[in-house]
């Protein structure tokens, strides 16, 4: 079996995921493996999180242009 790297951007990656699936065709992507302890970091944090320290975005956004 032939194993092959491509490189899929994100606004195709949900169409593209779907044709490898409908063809049948073995897909190892680590990068979507999470650990169930980050998962549960993060679930954490989520539930930590007050809305008075959340910044919204609108108002942030240019501050990451050029970045």
């Amino acid at each position: 079996m032939k194993e092959i790297t491509l490189k899929v951007p994100d606004t195709k990656l949900r169409f593209f995921m779907e044709l490898v699936k409908q063809l049948g065709l073995e897909v190892k992507d680590e990068e979507l493996i999470i650990s169930k302890e980050h998962q549960e970091i993060v679930l954490d944090r989520i539930q930590n999180t007050k809305e008075e320290d959340l910044l919204n975005w609108d108002d942030i956004k240019d501050d990451f242009d050029g970045i």
